[in-house]
């Protein structure tokens, strides 16, 4: 059984997660998945320098989700396409591997075809029942053209 769930991503600042983030200690892994999620959205103006940077914080911080375990393996990005707005988006799909229902927070970034990292998102999936596998929209928040490719840089189940 496949279940369809829906999610955005933006761009990651450190600031941006270092401000939202620094409280998560005491949330759930939901929240902190999210909220991370609110934040990469929250600065997609940034220059590409930064997304770099961010790259790295963003790592940090999923590794900072209570019982999160690295599932990079259990989870695919499908092609990216741009579309007419200048925004790469690409299908993610999360199997959850797991005997119980699993949230997963996703970093996609998205390179370009140089391999140069052009832009970073993190998309949240939750609520996946054990067993089954479910897909979200990774949509980049830069201005791209050209072809780019979608890599799942970091998986974390909770």
């Amino acid at each position: 059984m496949r279940r369809l769930a829906t999610a955005t991503g933006g761009a990651v600042l450190p600031l941006a997660l270092t401000a939202v983030l620094t409280g998560c200690g005491g949330d759930s892994p939901g929240d902190a998945a999210r909220e991370a999620e609110s934040a990469v959205e929250s600065f997609a103006s940034q220059a590409s320098e930064a997304v770099e940077s961010a790259t790295a914080e963003a790592g940090r911080r999923l590794d900072d989700i209570r019982g999160g375990i690295d599932v990079k393996g259990d989870v695919k990005a499908g092609r990216a396409v741009v579309g007419s707005d200048g925004r790469a988006r690409a299908e993610v799909t999360v199997t959850n591997t797991d005997d119980s229902e699993r949230s997963f927070a996703v970093q996609v970034d998205f390179t370009d075809a140089g391999g140069r990292l052009a832009d970073t998102v993190i998309v949240t999936v939750e609520h996946v029942q054990a067993g089954d596998s479910a897909t979200a929209t990774a949509r980049g928040t830069h201005d791209l053209s050209g072809e780019v490719r979608a890599e799942v840089a970091r998986a974390v189940r909770y």
